[in-house]
């Protein structure tokens, strides 16, 4: 039972044997601590210190509506402050900056150009600022120097370049875009005249013929068939006219001839007559459907000229019989004619024959010409639907390039006034909400940082320094101790004698390491203080 309780009672943390510990080594572990602390905050009081000076750039948006005015330089922003800070952190920009302000001139050292620019570079922090849907809505602008007045102006230089920048960038690109928009449109209102040239070509070589003149065309041809068939009717009416005329001068002729006959007048003119009136309805007919040069046309207008004359020369031999003078018994001569009505109604049906033939010789000149027409406009309902379809492989490229051409006269008129909205400064720009500040305090080396640093590289020091001489020391200072060492078990123990010497010199080395402790907590906290005050 007794080694149960022995077991447990040694599993259990030996305070005592640590207490020991604190009592014996307390001195070589504050010795240390105090000195790797100070040794660390010093060190920050050595190093030369670095102010850094910022300021806060808000990314404002447009005061104009994106429906009233949208904007025609790129949205991205984050590719646009790279290409920016790139040209802002040029060779060029930054010696402008270093030259204007005599940066990194040191008198133990001389830099070279391309030294000061890496060095500027490195000093240079650029930090974005996003909201909750990862937009960026503001970005800060650091620089690190070694004067804080030095810090502050080249800030405030890097933050008009930025500012300057973006508004010049933008507009340049507001501009280029309104530029190439601009001369696309040139281009399309150049293939838009050529394109219309072509169709103002093609309508002028078919006219009559195109898509759009079909229902005319109709309205044309409905009416020409109308007038056709009046003409023809009326022609057929004419030749019924004339049979009935020429029949009614054959029966008077034969009349004429029998009783001419009978008091030995010849019969040829009546013969003549028929003849030339059979004639000239041939020449009728075929002058409808051939021309003069026709050899047979030309050859019965010379008999029809030789029947008339050979008519003539017979009428006037019959006038110069007939007119005979005979006296009577008081001297007076009278004309022998015979039967004047009959000579007057026959003269009435020649002339009314002939008025029937120009009227024929009309009508079938008026149905060809129909003819004619209705066969043109026929011809241009049958090439309709080839016209269409040429038209409309030709109007496609139109409709395409004045679509395109519609298409880029809006964008252009819509870059344009991005481009004066950009110019009156009215887009996307970059506002300081914050001006660059004068730090007041170092930025490197925080010297609060370093004491914490310093107190907890003392802690580590100090344990290793107590743990290192325990580990060498080979005295026994413990019953616990003596019972691993000996395998036997301890009957009697010889308590230790102090004397009041010992416990004197024990209060005093006690009260010194309390005294030195303190004294270290309060430098510690002194120097802490210190570091939080003056940087």
């Amino acid at each position: 039972m007794e080694d149960i309780f022995e077991d447990q009672h040694s599993e259990r943390p030996d305070l005592a044997h640590y207490m020991q510990i604190i009592r014996r080594r307390h001195i070589h572990f504050l010795v240390p601590l105090f000195l790797m602390w100070l040794l660390i905050w010093g060190a920050s009081w050595l190093l030369p210190v670095r102010y850094k000076s910022g300021t806060l750039i808000l990314v404002e948006q447009p005061s104009m509506p994106k429906n009233y005015v949208v904007p025609n330089v790129t949205d991205d922003l984050q590719n646009r402050l790279q290409s920016i800070t790139q040209q802002i952190l040029s060779r060029t920009r930054l010696l402008l900056i270093i030259d204007k302000l005599h940066l990194y001139e040191d008198g133990r050292h001389k830099f070279t150009q391309d030294e000061k620019v890496d060095r500027m570079r490195k000093d240079i922090d650029i930090e974005l600022v996003r909201d909750a849907h990862n937009e960026i809505t503001a970005f800060k602008i650091y620089y690190s120097a070694h004067n804080p007045h030095i810090a502050q102006q080249v800030t405030s230089e890097l933050t008009n370049l930025f500012i300057s920048e973006n508004l010049k960038v933008r507009q340049q690109q507001s501009e280029d875009t309104t530029r190439f928009i601009g001369n696309r449109l040139e281009d399309a209102r150049a293939s838009l005249a050529e394109q219309e040239a072509k169709v103002r070509e093609f309508k002028g070589l078919h006219e009559g013929e195109l898509p759009s003149q079909e229902t005319s065309n109709i309205q044309i041809l409905s009416g020409l068939q109308a007038q056709l068939q009046n003409e023809q009717d009326s022609l057929n009416a004419a030749k019924q006219q004339r049979v009935y005329l020429q029949t009614l001068i054959e029966q008077y002729r034969s009349v004429h001839a029998a009783s001419r006959s009978a008091d030995g007048t010849p019969t040829d003119l009546a013969a003549i007559e028929q003849q030339l009136n059979k004639q000239k309805t041939k020449l009728a007919d075929l002058s409808s459907r051939y021309t003069d040069r026709y050899p047979e046309v030309a050859n019965l207008k010379d008999d029809i000229a030789k029947n008339e004359k050979r008519r003539a020369l017979f009428i006037a031999e019959l006038n110069t019989k007939g007119n005979r003078v005979s006296k009577t018994d008081d001297g007076v001569a009278t004309p022998d004619i015979a039967d004047p009505s009959q000579n007057a109604t026959s003269l009435q049906q020649q002339s009314q024959l002939q008025a029937n033939q120009a009227e024929i010789l009309n009508r079938e000149q008026a149905v060809a010409a129909l003819k004619s027409r209705i066969n043109t406009y026929q011809d241009r309902l049958n090439s309709a639907p080839v016209r269409e379809q040429e038209l409309a492989d030709l109007t496609r490229g139109y409709d395409q390039t004045k679509a395109n051409y519609d298409d880029l006269l809006k964008k252009q008129s819509d870059s344009a006034m991005a481009t004066s909205m950009e110019q009156m400064q009215q887009g996307e720009r970059f506002t300081m909400l914050d001006p660059p500040s004068l730090p007041i305090k170092p930025d490197f080396p925080n010297r609060l940082k370093f004491c914490a640093i310093g107190l907890g590289a003392g802690l580590v020091f100090g344990l290793t320094i107590v743990a290192g001489l325990e580990f060498m020391d080979q005295r026994l200072h413990s019953e616990k101790e003596l019972k691993v060492l000996l395998p036997m078990t301890i009957l009697a123990e010889i308590p230790e004698i102090i004397s009041p010497a010992d416990e004197q010199a024990d209060r005093k080395k006690m009260a010194f390491g309390w005294t030195l402790a303190a004294l270290i907590v309060v430098i510690i906290l002194a120097g802490s203080a210190f570091s939080y005050l003056h940087g």
